[in-house]
């Protein structure tokens, strides 16, 4: 499908989440909607427990809503089966998580090759090279995550999210599991890229300084969305 530059990349519609337990019926989303036109950048701000991260989850395809649609650059993800979605989770969007999830057994360089692998990519060891230097590693190609400090754990995802050019870049507390100062480093890497790659981007965080720089911020308050 071919989108106009009008045509948002991710149109979140109605999204509501709800889940049932012994001692009843508890709603996590409420009727969410959000769309971002292309380039576009949004902060979802707001408390420990207020839905941010399940919308996320929602928003990847990885959690499916109770009611409503989530469409990734035109693509009903809750049209298709969990192989589809998977498909379209390795074509168009890139993750940078608070915990960095880069598989343990696996060297720096590999958990950026993996990423172009599942797509087929032939070139996948130099284009991971390339961009693993970008991100100021390229001497530390074959170390592996047990031996990196969280900063360079969390520049190897950055560049693992970002070799796969995705049209949406979902980050979950990129900075949570970082000291201040290396957050901010890390921060302005992660928005100095999103700029140059032109790639849509879904910030959770709650760094008021951080949502700032985003184009614009929405609040999640108890499950519903509001502007910030």
């Amino acid at each position: 499908m071919t989108l106009s530059k009008q045509d948002p990349i991710i149109d979140v519609r109605q999204v509501s989440k709800t889940v049932h337990d012994a001692t009843g019926t508890l709603t996590i989303l409420h009727e969410i909607d959000l769309q971002l036109a292309p380039r576009e950048s949004v902060a979802i701000v707001g408390a420990s427990g207020s839905g941010k991260s399940t919308l996320l989850g929602i928003m990847a395809g990885l959690d499916e809503p109770s009611n409503g649609s989530v469409r990734i650059a035109g693509v009903d993800l809750f049209s298709l089966d969990e192989d589809a979605r998977a498909a379209v989770r390795a074509a168009q969007i890139g993750f940078v998580f608070q915990n960095f999830q880069l598989m343990a057994h696996l060297t720096a360089l590999e958990n950026v090759m993996l990423a172009l692998e599942l797509r087929g990519e032939r070139d996948a060891r130099r284009l991971a090279t390339e961009m693993l230097q970008r991100v100021g590693l390229g001497e530390r190609l074959r170390h592996y995550p047990k031996v990196m400090s969280g900063g360079e754990q969390q520049r190897v995802a950055l560049a693992r999210a970002f070799v796969v050019q995705p049209a949406l870049l979902l980050a979950d507390e990129p900075t949570g599991s970082l000291d201040h100062a290396t957050g901010a480093a890390i921060m302005a890497l992660m928005f100095e890229m999103n700029r140059e790659a032109g790639t849509t981007l879904v910030l959770v965080t709650h760094d008021p300084a951080i949502a700032a720089r985003c184009d614009r911020q929405v609040r999640m308050e108890a499950g519903r969305l509001r502007d910030a």
